[in-house]
């Protein structure tokens, strides 16, 4: 009498990052017994993942965001993990959604933006230049030297030799964008960036640097009408955490993942015999470029020559 089968009926199978680790050790012919073990390991992971967003776009990190855009400011920080924005658009919104309109925005070069005469012009904005900075900040020797208000847009600072002509400070938690410096101030300066809060600032406030990625679009939005800057970004991985967590992978990379961090635990790892990790190194490569293959978008492209007349 035949009995019949049945499968599982569920397909979440993933492993938390211990149990990554764990394999990684085991590919190397070691095992994972000692806190170091994992934390060194943990390290191995958080560069391994910089690596990928080297190598391309892993399309699990791309999402989508908006940014309302203000008359007549042209620079917007973005979010510190962005690593680099793929598409943009300007979007014309009224009540009614169907009245949205979405134009692209041409994307050009520092060089470009830099040779723009008037960067103040006004319109909608057709073109952007994303300036990719660090994200980090540090502490500059500068103090508040006269108590700022949640609206003022000049801010007197002790001295501003040293900082960068356009760009973003922090005062306390509020970040704060400026465009221009004249003497001790920082004029035109737009309040509550990044997703903080316009507030009051005493004398003596430490002036913290910020160097946030961010874009600058051109020209810049004009009054009277309401404009949206939708993009589409790609983020860093997240970090490895405390070991407890799932790694922000999908399922696809999982292997990869531990074919990676096999190799790079094998390079650091004393008493791994070198035929081994030049073996666990060409396992590495094979399952990256199977899993970056899978990784990609599957629409078709056609590519359309653009027609230029001129007059004679």
């Amino acid at each position: 009498m035949s009995t019949t089968q049945y499968t599982s009926g569920t397909s979440g199978f993933n492993l938390d990052l211990t149990e990554l680790v764990e394999e990684a050790f085991e590919r190397c012919g070691m095992q994972d017994r000692t806190g170091y073990d994992l934390r060194t390991a943990r390290r191995s992971i958080n560069l391994m993942t910089i690596e990928w967003a080297n190598k391309g776009i892993n399309l699990w990190t791309v999402e989508e965001a908006a940014i309302p855009l203000v008359p007549n400011q042209g620079i917007y920080a973005l979010p510190v993990d962005t690593i680099d924005i793929l598409d943009a658009v300007t979007r014309t919104s009224n009540a009614s959604p169907t009245n949205q309109q979405d134009i692209n925005l041409s994307r050009i070069s520092e060089s470009t933006y830099s040779t723009i005469p008037n960067k103040l012009t006004t319109g909608r904005p057709i073109q952007m230049w994303v300036n990719r900075q660090s994200g980090n900040a540090d502490a500059t020797t500068y103090t508040v030297a006269s108590a700022v208000s949640a609206t003022d847009t000049t801010i007197t600072l002790s001295s501003t030799q040293g900082l960068r002509s356009t760009g973003f400070i922090q005062l306390d938690s509020e970040v704060i964008a400026y465009t221009n410096i004249v003497g001790n101030q920082l004029q035109n300066c737009w309040r509550g960036q990044n997703g903080t809060t316009a507030a009051t600032h005493t004398v003596g406030t430490v002036v913290y640097n910020q160097y946030l990625p961010c874009v600058n679009i051109w020209p810049t939005p004009a009054s009277g009408t309401t404009y949206t800057l939708v993009y589409w970004r790609m983020r860093r991985i997240q970090d490895a955490g405390s070991g407890v967590n799932i790694a922000d992978i999908p399922f696809r990379f999982v292997n990869c993942f531990v074919a990676g961090l096999a190799y790079m635990l094998s390079v650091k790892l004393a008493g791994v015999d070198p035929q081994r990790v030049m073996g666990l190194k060409a396992d590495y490569d094979q399952q990256f470029d199977l899993a970056a293959q899978e990784d990609r978008e599957k629409a078709s492209i056609r590519f359309v020559p653009r027609n230029l007349f001129y007059a004679r």
